[in-house]
C-alpha cells in the first residue's frame, strides 16, 4: 500500500515533451537491409523453423539406435543344418542304442551345446505308435521322434515326459503336449504344437538333422493377428 501511495500521489505526474525530427522505423531499416542482402524475414524465420524440426526429429531418432542391433531372421532360426549331429549336453553325439523306448534326452547340434533355442528333446516310443502327419513321418526313424525344448506358450523348458500318456508337459504352466500325435497342446495355455525337428539314422548309430525347424521355436509372437 505504501508502494502504491508513493507512486500516485507523492511522485510528480508532470508530463514533458521534447521535440525532435522524425525517424524511420526500425523495422523499415532492418527490413531494407535483409532485402539487400538477399534474406527476408520470411525466408529466416523458415530456416529457423526446419531448423527446430530438424533438431527435434534428430533428438527421436538418436534412442533407437540404443535399442541395438535389429534381430533380423534370428527369431525365426536356429543353428540346427542340415548334416549336423544331435549331441548331448556333454557334446558326446546321442546314439540310439542309448536311448530305451519311452524315455527321453536333451539334444543340441554339434557344436552348439548350451543354445537355449536349438535344444531339442529326442524321444523314444514303441515301434509303429507315432501318428504323425504323412509329411513328418520319415523326420521319426524308428520311432525316434525329436521336438523343441522351448514351450510355446511362455518359452519355458518342456522338461517333463509322462512316458505311460506319451506326454510332454511344461512345468511353468502345464502345457501338455501329445508326442504320438505331433506335439500337439491337450491342456494348458499353449495353443500350437512343439515344431518338430526332421532328423534321420547316420552309419554311426547316431542321428543327423536334415535342416532347421520347420517352424519359429518357442512363443507364437510370429502367428498372432490382431
Amino acid at each position: 500500500m505504501g508502494i502504491v501511495v508513493w507512486a500516485q500521489e507523492l511522485m510528480p505526474t508532470r508530463l514533458h515533451e521534447e521535440a525532435r525530427d522524425v525517424q524511420p522505423s526500425n523495422a523499415v531499416i532492418s527490413d531494407v537491409l535483409w532485402e539487400e542482402t538477399g534474406f527476408s524475414r520470411r525466408r529466416l524465420l523458415i530456416g529457423m523453423l526446419l531448423a527446430a524440426l530438424g533438431g527435434l526429429g534428430t533428438a527421436l531418432i538418436v534412442p533407437i539406435f540404443s535399442l541395438g542391433p535389429a534381430p533380423g531372421r534370428t527369431l525365426f532360426e536356429t543353428s540346427w543344418r542340415n548334416g549336423l549331429r544331435l549331441v548331448d549336453t556333454n557334446g558326446q553325439p546321442v546314439r540310439a542304442d542309448g536311448l530305451p523306448v519311452d524315455s527321453v534326452t536333451t539334444v543340441f547340434p554339434e557344436g552348439h551345446v548350451g543354445e537355449a533355442d536349438a535344444q531339442a528333446l529326442l524321444i523314444r516310443v514303441p515301434d509303429g505308435q507315432l501318428r504323425l502327419a504323412s509329411d513328418r513321418a520319415s523326420w521319426a526313424p524308428d520311432g525316434y521322434v525329436a521336438f523343441s525344448k522351448v514351450c510355446t506358450h511362455a518359452g519355458c523348458p518342456v522338461g517333463l515326459y509322462r512316458a505311460v500318456q506319451h506326454e510332454l508337459i511344461c512345468p511353468c504352466h502345464q502345457s501338455t503336449f501329445d508326442v504320438l500325435r505331433g506335439a500337439v497342446p491337450t491342456f494348458g495355455p499353449a495353443a500350437r504344437p512343439l515344431p518338430q525337428l526332421p532328423i534321420q539314422r547316420d552309419a554311426e548309430g547316431g542321428f543327423v538333422a536334415l535342416g532347421d525347424f520347420p517352424e519359429p521355436v518357442g512363443p507364437s509372437f510370429w502367428d498372432m493377428h490382431l
